[in-house]
Parts: C-alpha cells; sequence; structure tokens
C-alpha cells in the first residue's frame, strides 16, 4: 500500500512532538520530509537558559538526535529554510545553500514555523552585538561575547529577558535591565511581588533601568554596538544587546500561501487551518481561537489532538489551554496563574512579609478563586491552579485558603505538600514505589511537562490518583512550571467564545429561533458558523422552541442528513424500529424480501433487539424504506435509538411485570425524539434484568409492588452503571417521570452530552429535586415533551414534512475533463 506524503515545514518542539504522537498511533501511514532552518535536530528550546547559565550543555539539551529521524525513517533538511510553497500542485520548495531547488510533494503539510523575536525598530539594531535570545546560534553568540566583552544590556524584563540577564550575569558580564514598564514581569507579577523580585535580582548584582525608554543604540567605529541611548539624553555603556521584547508568530510563508492569518496561522479545534483543508499548523505560529501560545505545554496538547487527525482517527479537540508561570532563575520561587490582578467583584486575601521574602495574594470573585500570585513560597502554586481551572467552591476553605494544602486537612496527599523540601529518597507514589528522585529524573531526562507524561514514564499517580498533586508540585519545580491544563468551561468551538450553557441561554431569553439570529445576535466570529456549531445550535432551537423554531437539515451530521448510517465503504445501514424488539412474521418477510431485491450484503441482529441491513447503497435507500414499510429506527440520530425489554409476565414464568409492553408503550411515545445525544431505554420484567436495565439512559425493572426507575446509565466506552432514581406503582407514572426526566435531559443538556455526563455535571440531587420534588413541574415537562413530539414526521416516508432534500439520494455522474487536475 503507497503511503501518503507528510512534510513539515518547522522543526521544533512542537512540530516533532506530532510527529513523535503520530508515529505512536500510526508509524506507517505516512512518508515524512521534515524542513528545519537551524542545522540541528529537534531541541529543548525551553533549556537555553541554563545552557547560557553554564548548567547545561547543548549536547545535553537535544530531544531527538540525528539517529531518531533515520530509525523512524524520516527524512530531515536541516539547515534549509522553506522559500515556497505551491498548494495547487502541493509542492514544498526550499533551497539547498548551492543555489539549487529541494523539492517535497505533498498530501498532508503541517506548519509549524515557531515565531520570531521582535526587534525594537530603533536607529543602530543592525549593529554588531545586537541580538535576540531564540535559538541556539543566539545563545552560542552571547556565550562567545561574554569571552571578549564586559558591558551586556538586556532590553525587557519579562521572563525571558531575566532568564538572558541570569545566564550572562553569571558568565561574567555586568548586566543592566531595562524595562519600560513600571516593575518587571507585568504580565505575569502583580506590582509587589514584581518589586521584590526587583530587589532579589540586585542583591546578586543585576542592575535595573525601570520606565526608561531606549532611543536607539550607539556604534563605534567598527560597527559594533557600544552603547545605549535613552530618551533623556542619558547612555549606558553596552558591548552587547540583547532584545527580550516579545516573539511574534512566524507567518511569513503562511502570508505568501494566502493562508489565513490574523494573530497566527488561523486554525480549527483539529489544528486544520481554515484556508486549505490539507494544511495544519501547530505550535507557536499557529492561532486558536485568537491565541497564540508561547508556552510549551499548551504545544504539546495541541501536538496530539494533530496527530490524532493525521492518524485519521478524528477523535482529538483541542480546545485551549489555561497557563501558569513559574520564572525558571535558581533559587527564586514565583507562581502567577489567572486574574491574579483582581478588578470590579473581586476581593483579595493578602499575605505579605518583605523581610522574609514572601508574599502571596489569592483573588476571589464570588465563592470561586480566579487569580494567584505567589513569591517566595510557591509550594502551593499547583493545588491554587488546580482550584482555579476546577472552578470548585472555596467558600468552606476560605479561612484557611492562604495557608496552602497541608492546612486543609486529609486532600489525599498524606500531609506531602512540601515538593521542593521532600528528600530524593523519598516515596511520593505508594502504589507503584515510585520517589521523588526517580521522577525529577525523568522530568529532566526525558524533557517532559505535563503530568500526563510523567505518568507514562515513571507511573507516579498512574494508579489510585491520591498521589497527583504532589506529583504536579514535583513536576512544577523541576520543570520551571511551563505546566497548562485544558480548562473545564470552553468555548463551543472557534467561530465564538461563548460556551454551550450560553447559547442555550440566549435562545432561550433572546427567542432567536434561527441560526442566523444566533450567529448575529452572540456576536459569531464566521458568519455561517462550522461543521461543530451549527448542529448544536440548531438542536438548542429546536428543543428550546418546538413548532416556532425551523429546523435545518443541513446543520445536521450527513447520518442525520440521509436518515441511514453511512459506513466505511460508502454504502448506509438502515435499521426499522422494531417496537419493543418485537416483531411479526409479516415484518421479516417485508425485510427478507427487500433483502433479497437490493441485494443487500449483510443482515444483522443488533444489541438493541432490531434488524441491521448493511451495504445498502446510496441510490436504493428511499426504494429499501418503501418496500420494508416500517418506521425509521433513528439509529442515525440524537434520538432515541431502542427500547430493549425482556419478554416479562406474559411468557416468563419468573416475571413480576409485563415489560415488553410497557417497553413498546414507552418507545410508541418517545420515538420522535431528538436529543443532545443518542438516548437507550431499557424494561425488564423482574430484578434478574435481562434486557440489561442498569447500564441505560432509562431504565425500568419490573418488582411485585411496581416498578424501579433508574437513570443515566451507559454500556459505551466506558461503562457506568445507572443511579437508583425512584420506585413507581403504576405504567402511566413510568410514562410520566420517565418523559419528565427526558425532557429536562432535552432542555439543559449539552449538545453530545450523554445523560450520564449531564447529570454528573448537575448533579443526581438536583434531578431529584426537579422531578421527584417538584409535583407540578414533572407534570409540566411531561406536557412539553408531548407537545414538541406532537405530528413530528416519520423522514422514511414525511419527507416534505421532515425537510429532507431527495436530491441527495440521486446519484452524481462522473463527467470526465480531459487534461485536468485530479
Amino acid at each position: 500500500m503507497k503511503k501518503s506524503r507528510l512534510v513539515m515545514v518547522g522543526n521544533g518542539m512542537a512540530g516533532v512532538r506530532t510527529l513523535e504522537e503520530l508515529l505512536k498511533i500510526a508509524p506507517d501511514l505516512y512518508d515524512i520530509t521534515v524542513f528545519g532552518s537551524e542545522p540541528h535536530p529537534n531541541y529543548n528550546r525551553i533549556l537555553l537558559s541554563p545552557v547560557l547559565a553554564g548548567e547545561q550543555t547543548l549536547e545535553e539539551i537535544v530531544l531527538n538526535d540525528w539517529a531518531w529521524y533515520q530509525e523512524n525513517g524520516i527524512t530531515l533538511h536541516a539547515g534549509k529554510t522553506v522559500t515556497e510553497v505551491d498548494r495547487i500542485k502541493r509542492v514544498v520548495r526550499a533551497s539547498d545553500g548551492n543555489g539549487g531547488v529541494i523539492e517535497a510533494p505533498y498530501d498532508r503539510l503541517i506548519m509549524a514555523t515557531g515565531s520570531n523575536p521582535f526587534m525594537l525598530p530603533i536607529p543602530g539594531k543592525d549593529l554588531q552585538g545586537v541580538l535576540a535570545y531564540r535559538d541556539i546560534a543566539d545563545t552560542q553568540a552571547m556565550i562567545d561575547a561574554a569571552t571578549q566583552y564586559k558591558h551586556a544590556v538586556v532590553i525587557g524584563g519579562g521572563l525571558l529577558g531575566l532568564e538572558a540577564a541570569n545566564g550572562l550575569m553569571k558568565r561574567g558580564m555586568t548586566v543592566s535591565v531595562v524595562h519600560v514598564a513600571p516593575w518587571l514581569m507585568e504580565r505575569q507579577l502583580d506590582d509587589v511581588a514584581g518589586k521584590l523580585l526587583q530587589q532579589s535580582l540586585e542583591q546578586r548584582g543585576m542592575q535595573f533601568l525601570i520606565g526608561a525608554q531606549t532611543q536607539e543604540l550607539v556604534g563605534n567605529e567598527a560597527g559594533r554596538v557600544k552603547a545605549i541611548r535613552f530618551k533623556d539624553g542619558t547612555e549606558v555603556l553596552a558591548d552587547l544587546v540583547v532584545m527580550a521584547v516579545g516573539i511574534r508568530p512566524n507567518t511569513t510563508l503562511a502570508e505568501a500561501m494566502r493562508l489565513h492569518v490574523h494573530k497566527g496561522i488561523v486554525v480549527s479545534d483539529t489544528l486544520q487551518t481554515v484556508t486549505d483543508p490539507r494544511i495544519y499548523a501547530v505550535g507557536e505560529c499557529a492561532a486558536h481561537r485568537g491565541i497564540a501560545y508561547g508556552l510549551v505545554a499548551p504545544l504539546f496538547e495541541q501536538g496530539k489532538v494533530l496527530a490524532t487527525h493525521l492518524a485519521e482517527f478524528g477523535i482529538g479537540r483541542y480546545s485551549g489551554s489555561l497557563t501558569s508561570t513559574k520564572l525558571k532563575v535558581t533559587g527564586i520561587d514565583l507562581f502567577s496563574a489567572g486574574n491574579f490582578m483582581g478588578g470590579d467583584n473581586t476581593e483579595e486575601i493578602v499575605m505579605s512579609d518583605p523581610s522574609g521574602g514572601v508574599y502571596k495574594k489569592l483573588v476571589i470573585e464570588g465563592d470561586k478563586l480566579v487569580g494567584a500570585c505567589l513569591y517566595g513560597d510557591t509550594v502551593d502554586g499547583s493545588w491554587y491552579f488546580k482550584l482555579l481551572r476546577d472552578g470548585r467552591s472555596v467558600s468552606d476553605i476560605r479561612d484557611k485558603l492562604m495557608f496552602g494544602e497541608s492546612n486543609i486537612g486529609d486532600v489525599g496527599h498524606q500531609g506531602q505538600s512540601k515538593a521542593s523540601a521532600m528528600a530524593d529518597s523519598d516515596e511520593v507514589c505508594g502504589c507503584n514505589g515510585v520517589t521523588k528522585g526517580a521522577i525529577c529524573k525523568a522530568i529532566k531526562d526525558k524533557g517532559l511537562f505535563t503530568l500526563e507524561e510523567v505518568r507514562k514514564q515513571t507511573k507516579a499517580s498512574a494508579s489510585c490518583g491520591s498521589c497527583t498533586g504532589l506529583v504536579e508540585q514535583i513536576l512544577m519545580f523541576t520543570a520551571g512550571g511551563d505546566y497548562s491544563a485544558t480548562p473545564k468551561l470552553k468555548a463551543m468551538c472557534g467561530c465564538t467564545d461563548h460556551g454551550h450553557q450560553a447559547v442555550r441561554d440566549a435562545i432561550r431569553d433572546s427567542k432567536y429561533t434561527n441560526t442566523s439570529a444566533v450567529f448575529d445576535g452572540m456576536g459569531w466570529r464566521t458568519p455561517n458558523g462550522c461543521a461543530t456549531c451549527r448542529p448544536a445550535v440548531n438542536y438548542y432551537l429546536i428543543s428550546t422552541w418546538p413548532k416556532e423554531a425551523k429546523d435545518d437539515p443541513q446543520s445536521r451530521f450527513i447520518n442525520e442528513r440521509m436518515h441511514a448510517n453511512i459506513q466505511k465503504d460508502g454504502t448506509y445501514s438502515v435499521i426499522p424500529r422494531m417496537w419493543g424488539g418485537e416483531t411479526t412474521a409479516d415484518e421479516l418477510r417485508r425485510i427478507a424480501d427487500a433483502v433479497d431485491k437490493y441485494k443487500i450484503p449483510t443482515v444483522k441482529v443488533t444489541g438493541g433487539q432490531r434488524i441491521d441491513l448493511l451495504g445498502v447503497k446510496k441510490e436504493d435507500l428511499q426504494a429499501v424504506w418503501n418496500d420494508i414499510g416500517m418506521p425509521s429506527g433513528h439509529a442515525y440520530a440524537k434520538a432515541l435509538r431502542t427500547v430493549k425489554t425482556c419478554v416479562g409476565s406474559e411468557w416468563c414464568r419468573m416475571g413480576t411485570q409485563d415489560s415488553t409492553q410497557m417497553g413498546k408503550d414507552l418507545e410508541r411515545a418517545m420515538w420522535r425524539m431528538y436529543a443532545p445525544h443518542k438516548v437507550k431505554f431499557a424494561v425488564s420484567g423482574c430484578p434478574r434484568n435481562c434486557a440489561e436495565a442498569g447500564i441505560k439512559d432509562v431504565g425500568i425493572i419490573g418488582v411485585d409492588s411496581g416498578w424501579e426507575m433508574y437513570v443515566a446509565g451507559n454500556g459505551g466506552i466506558k461503562t457506568e452503571v445507572a443511579h437508583f432514581f425512584t420506585k413507581l406503582k403504576t405504567a402511566e407514572e413510568v410514562m410520566e417521570y420517565t418523559g419528565a426526566f427526558m425532557q429536562l435531559y432535552r432542555l439543559e443538556g449539552w449538545y453530545l452530552e450523554r445523560t450520564v455526563h449531564y447529570v454528573n455535571r448537575v448533579g443526581l440531587d438536583y434531578v431529584k429535586k426537579k422531578i421527584l420534588d417538584d409535583h407540578e413541574g414533572r407534570k409540566a415537562l411531561w406536557a412539553q415533551l408531548q407537545f414538541a413530539l406532537d405530528g413530528e414526521p416519520d423522514p422514511w416516508f414525511e419527507h416534505q414534512k421532515a425537510a429532507v432534500d431527495t436530491r441527495q439520494f440521486i446519484p452524481i455522474k462522473a463527467v470526465s475533463l480531459e487534461g485536468s487536475a485530479a
């Protein structure tokens, strides 16, 4: 089998991590070619600071050596810069350095061009001795300069600038840091922490010019920088000037390719460029939902998602990252995350001990922690970050919050919260016998940055999980805090910053009845939405305003547009409805006749007690439906799929209730019901539970006194046992309570959220309060569902009423165009 061709422009951390993830899950799918502008294999850019400071060598920070590329069959063009990408012919071109051109055709292309350092547009910026701080060449140039020159000036008092200044100072240079803002690291620290940091660095010998505005760089007769001049006319000696004033996504090539660029190469949640579906972007060059990330952990998250799509799994989604910051200057502990500056409607809890070098500020909004800024004592940084990320209420621990996790009580760490104070021989993970030293060694040797990577390499926190918080602290302490995690509350898609609940609320409160009104009223970035948001918005409209909002079939997934399940070979699966799994000889004859007439290759009994006809051609779908003459089984839809039953008291000597009739009644009442996700019921006639009611969205079990009702079970990838909900006496009660639960889920569930996840999100007690405790509310919900389902059409037989576009069933004739591009 011929492999597809994958080309990657860029050989940095994010891009190569993508390839590593891809090779794990689909090692033989692609012939891979990589172009890298630097003449090096992939290395850990984060560790350039220790190299500059003399703590590590360049060889020690290589992540993937030359042999790795050979072992994995990757063609690496190191030191070769791509000059052109022909999107029509799908060819990448680069200069070979000798006047020739290297060409690499592609089927899929990854843009991993990273970022460029921003150079201040001031006179003298092109003098010798004026550098950025971005790669190995910059680092080596600074090391070389430190052996010949004495005075260095770093422009920029952010994280990167301070790391550069610290390294140069350790190399013996006199270093001044020029920073225009009123305090250091103003994006990561508040004014108090920033000034404490300045004091600490001044005690080490670093000099600062805070608020100084650079006017020009002054050169000597040889064309090398000799001083920096400020707008007030003063000058400072400078044999070396390092500009560390920020980075910009490297989009020059992307712009020449006419890809959509805005704050970076604009990508979707699958890291696919919005311009060309064959081209992806990952890392610092990519703009996801308007953000280009500069920390390594979010970029690794992106790489993992991209790998699943390149492997043709199509399961991953990147939803953005919430980040924290820790300064990697030896001996200084800093941590910040979230809204640490505070503002309107927030409160601040502050502990300040300047003499002791400790400062903590926690920002609370409502009853939740929304920001943290720590100086000197950061041991609880990961705990605060977890509270912030999870959105957990801190009202019950507010009085102890400032004193850290070890003062809260038994929270799963057995009192071990001082990661930095632990000895290497101390055990961290009791389940797997992993020590702190083993974790630190893996982090350093393997270049680990995320909790998941530490788990894979060491097994720490991979079993019971009680040591997770401590492992996170060790990770932050050892790796320097390039730690981030995906937030729980995320936007619906890249078209909007609004989450699912906000969209549901707006549709209800503003009475939007069509997708255009939602997109316009809520300020969608893309006027027509995308494949992620359109089905969700369409569902929210028709479930909120039945009979008023108009269903838009084009906003549904392909299976719901075709009203059959598409298969891997392009044919379709047809599953007629069998009420409660019961059928007749006449129905079976019609099915058999259709199988023979349309040469349907496979007939399969499903787990939901129905018959599946697999391999139906698209052009035969309507005829098959008509000949079978049975209602649609909605096996393709986010709807009620099946009601599984046992034979119950009618036939079984163990049966206590008529489960078959109960199942048929439930199915006939709700079979046209669309929902946030697929829904499955089961009814068993006795506690032996032959219909497996304990793992269904709604499970009904017959007992001597009537019925037991269970909710929010799931028999999918991760089996979830349903919760016992209530006992009911009559079949009418079963119908009412089931219908009310379904309507509550239809109104409040987020699109593609199963009942188990909905109940976990809102809490079972909340659902009980709505259904069991509120008598009138329950009846109202059941009435709302009946109103919504009344008159709903069967798409197999009521094409016009169901807005089925029958043109889609007509085969498209292929026309050969002589000389056209394939």
